[in-house]
């Protein structure tokens, strides 16, 4: 095993041993929460040696990066869970399989209008499954649907036959309690289910505070910096 995999699966087991204490001590099962190993900054040989350490999914934040890395390590699950222009949805929905920074009606608009053009182009023939991100700091630069608004942006997004509503993604607010907002995404993610039952998926938690947010019920957390250190080479 060369270094740099070797430093990749201490790191993974690592956060996989964090991962199965915090669904031990919230009582749930270990494959109730997906890892989505977040690859930004880092080159296209690092996601390939975590496919070989058994990483089915892979995050990214910046669609002209992932693209590239998307074509050159294939058979793996690309999530976009980066803010997202709409200028960019064709482009993405080349690489990803899913979008978990959806916040607005106009997003869902390019999104939906990209993939109609892809099917009939006979390129795609699935939806594309999102999530909407929604806000828990009402901070704009960060990007997120107010919850105030979250029921009507559901409603816009379900009646699109190109997007499938998979649930909700959160980013914690800078300098609070995880655990508090947390709680709030996991009420807001019942009240959704009410009406959208198939829309199950909770993306929250990262390197710092996964635990947390396992514990009020995420079911996919977006880890970077564990696996792959503090400071990425760019990409090629």
């Amino acid at each position: 095993m060369t270094g740099r995999k070797a430093e990749l699966a201490a790191n993974l087991a690592e956060v996989e041993a964090r991962i199965a204490a915090a669904c031990r001590a919230a009582g749930r099962a270990r494959d109730e929460v997906k890892l989505i190993a977040v690859t930004k900054t880092f080159p296209a040989s690092d996601v390939a040696l975590l496919a070989e350490l058994g990483v089915t999914d892979v995050g990214e934040n910046r669609d002209q990066d992932a693209g590239p890395k998307a074509a050159e390590v294939p058979g793996l699950r690309w999530h976009m869970v980066g803010r997202l222009q709409r200028n960019k949805a064709r482009s993405v929905i080349g690489w990803a399989h899913e979008v978990q920074s959806l916040d607005s009606a106009r997003l869902a608009d390019a999104l939906a209008k990209a993939v109609r053009a892809a099917q009939d182009a006979q390129i795609r023939d699935e939806p594309l499954d999102v999530l909407i991100q929604v806000s828990l700091d009402d901070d704009p630069e960060r990007g997120g649907c107010p919850l105030g608004d979250l029921g009507a942006l559901a409603e816009h997004v379900t009646h699109m036959g190109e997007l499938r509503l998979r649930g909700l993604m959160a980013v914690a607010p800078l300098g609070a309690d995880p655990s508090a907002a947390f709680e709030r995404l996991a009420r807001a993610g019942e009240a959704l289910r009410k009406d959208h039952p198939n829309a199950a998926d909770v993306s929250a938690g990262m390197s710092h505070d996964l635990e947390q947010a396992i514990t009020h019920g995420s079911t996919c957390v977006r880890v970077g910096t564990a696996l792959l250190g503090g400071r990425g080479l760019a990409s090629p």
